[in-house]
């Protein structure tokens, strides 16, 4: 399991302020409950959720701050959303929401995601999955509605 004192979250000046004057540590975000931590950063219901969702993302081993953040975007909010999802499917539907195609690992990342909802095992990192996304692509490929542009092209990597 990730340690709970690498968890990043993307804080307001403000709700840091608010977390040091109640003594609350960002590792132990997930000590709370999310009214509470509405009622610590003086934040809308729908924040704190969000917060609370990105540092219990970040528990799964080699799952950081930007994966956790493209979880919240397709709407999940909880590892007990993820579980009996599909990495693949998951994957496409990320794909289409952005508008591009993205790289590989990022499937493998919401493969282990999934499977970590499912099993709790934290010996299983993201790339543990690479073999198994290929072999299931091979087979299934990609579905027709996958979009043609690459993330490359939309922020300036070179292949």
């Amino acid at each position: 399991m990730k340690n709970k004192s690498n968890i990043k979250l993307p804080l307001t000046d403000i709700e840091k302020a608010n977390l040091r004057k109640h003594k609350i540590k960002i590792a132990n975000i997930l000590d709370f409950a999310t009214d509470e931590l509405e009622v610590f950063l003086n934040a809308t219901a729908d924040r704190a959720k969000e917060i609370y969702a990105l540092a219990e993302f970040q528990t799964v081993p080699t799952v950081g701050i930007k994966f956790a953040e493209d979880l919240v975007f397709l709407g999940y909010y909880s590892l007990k959303e993820l579980k009996h999802k599909d990495g693949a499917k998951l994957t496409d539907e990320y794909e289409l929401k952005k508008g591009y195609w993205t790289d590989p690992c990022v499937e493998d990342q919401f493969r282990l995601v999934v499977d970590f909802a499912n099993t709790k095992d934290k010996n299983k990192k993201w790339w543990d999955f690479t073999e198994e996304r290929k072999m299931f692509r091979t087979v299934n490929g990609y579905p027709k509605f996958r979009p043609k542009i690459a993330w490359f092209e939309i922020v300036g990597f070179e292949k």
